[in-house]
């Protein structure tokens, strides 16, 4: 009984070490982004493309009011896996780090810079009593100085630099796709094919156009667009007739 006391001191206090160096909530919040629809953001030499599927629980559900792509500055795009409201508040935060930048030093922020200052935040909340850790993960995409940029934030408040990668639900199968088909010669139009593919690999049906985003942040104009669902049809067309061609 002891033992199983001391387990939920630690499972409970956001504030303790367990004995073998753990954070329990920490670990908790990780779960809680598996559990999240997948979202995937892919480095070219062109730019940085950011794909999310957007699950819906029912046909009356309007697609647009699923928030997983967010634009957070002209040159900066943010796709998010986890709780829906944690990562709001999160973006929310990058927003005007990015808006108080621009007012502090009449440039925009940095991408680098702006990562760091949330999972600055996000690192707050892994330590404070009373508190709990954001059950959400971020891909921040953007270009700083004419080269992209591609961050992940962990819930523990840890920023790591990739190529590509996915977060979310079923990101060990996407993830294991992406390192075996990136390469470094890609450009815009073949990263968002690429994690087309790879979002397909975790979709047990087709893709359908209207359940999944993508946008992009091209290094020539450095601006956030979201691609129009007319096409993003003509990719999963091409998708299709690549897949009947290798049959």
């Amino acid at each position: 009984m002891q033992g199983q006391a001391q387990q939920q001191a630690y499972d409970r206090g956001i504030t303790i070490f367990s004995p073998d160096g753990r954070l329990y909530q920490v670990e908790y919040a990780r779960e809680a982004v598996k559990r999240g629809t997948p979202c995937i953001g892919v480095r070219t030499n062109d730019g940085v493309v950011l794909t999310v599927d957007k699950y819906i629980r029912s046909q009356l559900m309007e697609r647009e009011s699923i928030e997983k792509l967010h634009k957070v500055d002209d040159h900066i795009g943010i796709a998010s896996a986890g709780h829906v409201a944690d990562a709001r508040q999160l973006i929310d935060f990058a927003r005007q780090q990015a808006q108080v930048n621009r007012l502090r030093y009449g440039e925009p922020v940095g991408v680098e810079t702006l990562t760091k200052q949330v999972t600055d935040h996000m690192q707050q909340y892994t330590q404070v009593g009373g508190a709990r850790p954001f059950g959400a993960a971020l891909l921040i995409g953007g270009i700083d100085d004419g080269e992209p940029r591609l961050y992940e934030t962990d819930p523990s408040g840890t920023p790591n630099e990739w190529k590509a990668n996915a977060i979310g639900a079923d990101r060990s199968d996407i993830q294991d796709y992406l390192e075996e088909n990136y390469t470094d010669d890609l450009d815009l139009d073949g990263g968002i094919t690429l994690s087309l593919e790879a979002l397909a690999q975790s979709k047990d049906e087709e893709l359908d156009p209207e359940g999944f985003s993508v946008a992009t942040i091209d290094v020539e104009t450095e601006r956030y667009e979201r691609i129009e669902t007319d096409e993003l049809e003509t990719y999963v067309q091409e998708l299709d007739s690549f897949d009947e061609d290798e049959e």
